[in-house]
């Protein structure tokens, strides 16, 4: 049996696992989690404590959460040193800009889109506002490390992070002119053909973004 990889094509955190599924040219089938497809929701809810997607199948094993699913890539279905290098330092710098994406890039623009789920006709201003100054925070901060990371043009573990976060980051809270590296590198990420795909298969979802799809990417 082929890799299987359950999620949604609108869900950050299921492009994440299929950026490096696409980069990793991994023979797969992907599950679309909703509710036509009972089946599926079950194989997720059977994962992990929350039923939360996307998971990954293959053969007996069954893992839940992006990271961990691409570091399984990584060492079973990609090129050696592709997604995540070898050597253990330059390992655990990836493994710290992944969860910087995870929790200061996605958590808070997250935290965005939960408050128009909450009340789309009164969404709170001040949890917004909140959220909104940590995503500048992240982004001041982002400006200053990508003076030491060029643009690339192979698919690591932190092109599989940054790509769908700063994706839908820019939609809730627009990357101003004043970080003009980090509007350079998101433009660039989602012309990387593994993200430009994900971009791509969800289109057709833009409708349902709770704060409003604009008219770009």
């Amino acid at each position: 049996m082929s890799l299987e990889l359950f999620g949604h094509p609108f869900s950050s955190y299921t492009w994440k696992a299929l950026i490096a599924l696409y980069a990793a040219e991994a023979d797969f089938e992907f599950r679309v989690v909703d509710a036509g497809h009972p089946a599926h929701i079950e194989a997720v809810q059977s994962a992990g404590p929350l039923g939360k997607f996307p998971v990954l199948r293959d053969g007996e094993n069954l893992l839940f959460e992006s990271t961990t699913i691409i570091e399984y890539i990584s060492h079973h279905h990609a090129a050696a040193d592709m997604l995540i290098p070898g050597d253990a330092d330059a390992a655990i710098g990836m493994r710290m800009l992944d969860r910087m994406f995870d929790n200061y890039v996605m958590a808070p623009t997250q935290q965005v889109v939960d408050e128009y789920i909450r009340d789309a006709e009164n969404p709170d201003a001040v949890r917004i506002g909140e959220a909104k100054d940590k995503l500048d925070r992240s982004y001041a901060w982002l400006e200053g490390w990508l003076q030491f990371y060029p643009p690339l043009d192979h698919i690591t573990l932190i092109e599989c992070a940054a790509a769908p976060a700063l994706f839908y980051a820019d939609w809730v809270h627009p990357i101003g002119e004043r970080f003009p590296r980090l509007r350079r590198w998101r433009a660039h990420l989602l012309h990387l053909p593994p993200v430009a795909q994900c971009v791509e298969d969800a289109r057709p979802y833009r409708p349902y973004f709770p704060p409003g799809a604009p008219d770009r990417d």
